[in-house]
């Protein structure tokens, strides 16, 4: 074969004075996606990934092994409306979920098929939400991965749309009115009614009536306030309360009002509130019973369960009714209050160390009368109860070897049964799943699972270390095709719960954000250390792994510890700190890593932006970056740059390890096809293979 060379890249002399920082962008014109310059570079970063690529053998494996273990398929809890309940199903021959909808015993509907719409599959549907009588069912359709969702109302009898499309909307809530006359939701104001590269942002709450133009509806809340707010509307069962929240960006510390409706004002409702200018997450709603349940972080880092008088919601008007466990994280409740069971329980979903269980509690007192038989050691997700009372609940689950699934309890009997299992037949390899808590550098204790073969080989394994470590989103025990594929050829996957999670509660996230963001990245390097100082592998054949937020912690663990890893695989990931807000949805986030306008949070960015320390002449590991051209929230240039200047600083060859780049169009950030997962994941595996010298012929 021919030498192989990195595509050349022009080092611009872009040098600026930032707060006292003298800060470089040598690559800043990749940042424009649209000049000869960059298609030119991207399409020569193509062509030498298309032939380093065609040399890892174990692809087509890994897109076998991948799609027969997607095959499993899933299934998501019922949401119920009187007897007929909707919910979402993936069959292995269905490239997305599709929405079905059943009466009672009847047979089955579907509603809404992506895959019908689009046979492409480049069509998804974001979110759904049917009306109080479940005769109407708003729903959102975005296409070519870009999130952009537009908004329809479709008669759930007839399928006949009614209303719609209407743009703008965004994975918008509805709230309906009992009458199914309107419905309360949010959209961006046009591009023109704003500053210029600001689109993204600038959400109010409109009131819709049913088959009136959308640029007719009420603007009922927004104006005035900060452009990086998202609000959520939520109309009580009765239609008598309005609850409205508002959160900055993606900070948890959340506004809240509330309006009683019964006076007839639905498009000026006068909002009491709840809770203002509080940095704490909360999460009202107005029960069957008339009291106001308040979920709340509030004074309570791993959440508790107060209650109130709607009319009268101020906090010192609160009362707990679950308090906060010393170790365990609330995550849901549902309500059983139905005249058949022996007395109305509270059930109450908690994370103890990622690993999910429920209680039952007295649900006048909030005592504690027991919990309930998990399926085993995973996830729940999705605690519903009938919106109009009863005896019943459902809840989805999954595990490490659990496709995800839904369960039934009934109060009556106490018992657990399987409601809907994932309809896909899968051969499952034979894993061990142990959980381990190793310590961070300062001493912080850390707990991360490990899925290894039954029977593992001896010595070292080739090892993907996956990871996140950010808005308070937690790594739980799931079902991974990925993980499974890995472990079916040898290798053994390891998920780190890193601080910036909620794993452990609000603290855990607060330990690993702003200021603090560098101890996620100590903790993942701590857990690639504990890994190779147990003898699960060793440095050779080490690798690690993560998207989005993940791919930061991915790009920082390349640029801080190339030392402890042999490869890595960065997808959709922020790399570079100091411009992040200028793209993107990136003002959104500067309430978790801040802001590079303020002196003392550009100093946090640029101690790890992965970017800034890039350092000449290191070894870096085998990196592949994979970016997808429709990503409306972290734009692809990021993972331009950086690669970019790896290429020119790395001193490995670049056939022992390449720093490569892998683009993709028509794909946005999240939701995909099952064709192009398994593509994209087949690829990716089969690059740590081939580097850490993983074999599957």
């Amino acid at each position: 074969m021919r030498e192989l060379r990195y595509p050349p890249a022009a080092r611009l002399d872009i040098i600026e004075t930032l707060h006292g920082h003298t800060v470089g962008d040598p690559y800043r014109w990749l940042e424009d996606a649209e000049s000869t310059e960059t298609k030119e570079w991207a399409s020569s970063q193509d062509a030498l990934y298309a032939e380093v690529s065609s040399r890892f053998g174990a692809r087509d494996w890994f897109a076998g092994q991948v799609r027969s273990l997607l095959g499993a398929g899933g299934v998501g809890a019922p949401v119920w409306r009187g007897d007929r309940h909707f919910f979402v199903r993936r069959t292995a021959e269905q490239e997305h979920a599709v929405l079905y909808v059943r009466d009672g015993d009847g047979p089955e509907r579907v509603l809404v098929d992506p895959g019908a719409l689009d046979p492409e599959g480049l069509t998804t549907l974001d979110s759904w939400r049917p009306d109080h009588s479940g005769r109407l069912l708003a729903y959102q359709l975005s296409e070519g991965g870009d999130e952009e969702s537009v908004l329809r109302v479709v008669d759930v009898d007839s399928g006949d749309v009614l209303d719609g499309p209407v743009d703008r909307a965004r994975y918008s809530p509805i709230a309906w009115l009992p009458d199914s006359s309107a419905f309360y939701y949010v959209r961006r104001l046009p591009a023109e009614e704003v500053p210029e590269g600001e689109e993204n942002y600038h959400r109010r709450v409109y009131l819709h009536r049913l088959g009136t133009p959308a640029d007719q509806d009420t603007l009922v809340f927004g104006q005035g306030r900060d452009k990086t707010e998202y609000f959520t509307p939520v109309v009580s069962r009765d239609g008598r309360w309005l609850v409205l929240l508002a959160n900055r960006g993606t900070s948890a510390a959340t506004d809240a009002w509330i309006a009683d409706l019964s006076d007839g004002n639905l498009d000026e409702p006068r909002l009491v509130p709840v809770q203002e200018g509080v940095d704490a997450a909360l999460y009202p709603h107005v029960g069957r019973d008339g009291r106001l349940y308040l979920f709340t972080d509030r004074e309570a880092p791993r959440g508790r369960l107060c209650v109130a008088d709607p009319a009268d919601p101020g906090y010192g008007n609160w009362t707990t009714l679950v308090p906060e466990d010393p170790e365990a994280v609330l995550e849901g409740y549902a309500v059983l209050d139905g005249p058949e069971a022996e007395r109305p329980e509270l059930l109450v979903a908690r994370s103890r160390h990622a690993i999910s269980e429920i209680a039952r509690h007295d649900l006048a007192t909030g005592e504690r009368l027991g919990g309930l038989d998990m399926p085993g050691l995973g996830t729940v997700g999705g605690l519903v109860e009938r919106p109009e009372g009863g005896h019943e609940a459902w809840f989805g689950y999954t595990d490490n070897t659990h496709p995800s699934s839904v369960y039934h309890y009934d109060a009556r009997s106490g018992e657990v049964s399987l409601w809907a299992d994932a309809p896909g037949d899968i051969d499952l390899p034979g894993v061990n799943v142990e959980q381990v808590t190793y310590t961070s550098g300062d001493g912080t204790p850390v707990r991360m699972l490990v899925v290894s073969p039954e029977a593992p080989a001896e010595g070292p394994q080739p090892t993907i270390l996956y990871g996140y470590g950010g808005f308070r989103i937690s790594l739980t025990p799931a079902y991974s095709a990925v993980a499974l594929a890995w472990v079916r050829a040898g290798g053994v996957y390891a998920v780190a719960n890193l601080r910036g999670g909620l794993e452990e509660g609000e603290q855990w996230h607060r330990a690993g954000m702003l200021a603090d963001k560098q101890n996620v990245f100590d903790d993942c390097a701590a857990a690639a250390e504990h890994l190779v100082a147990t003898g699960v592998t060793d440095t050779e054949h080490l690798s690690v792994m993560g998207g989005s937020n993940g791919g930061l912690l991915v790009g920082a663990m390349v640029t801080q510890r190339p030392d402890l890893f042999t490869a890595a695989v960065c997808s959709a990931p922020l790399l570079d700190m100091v411009r992040y807000e200028r793209f993107g949805l990136g003002q959104l986030w500067n309430v978790e890593y801040g802001t590079a306008d303020d002196p003392e949070q550009l100093e946090w960015l640029l101690g790890y932006s992965p970017y800034h320390n890039v350092r000449e002449g290191t070894r870096y590991p085998a990196t592949l970056f994979t970016v997808f051209d429709n990503d409306t929230r972290v734009d692809p240039l990021h993972a331009r740059k950086l690669c970019a200047r790896m290429q020119h600083a790395t001193s490995a060859p670049l056939e022992e390890r390449p720093i490569l780049l892998r683009g993709e169009s028509e794909v946005g950030h999240s939701s995909r096809s099952v064709s192009r997962s398994v593509a994209l994941n087949a690829e990716q595996l089969a690059f740590l293979a081939h580097y850490l010298g993983l074999s599957v012929e």
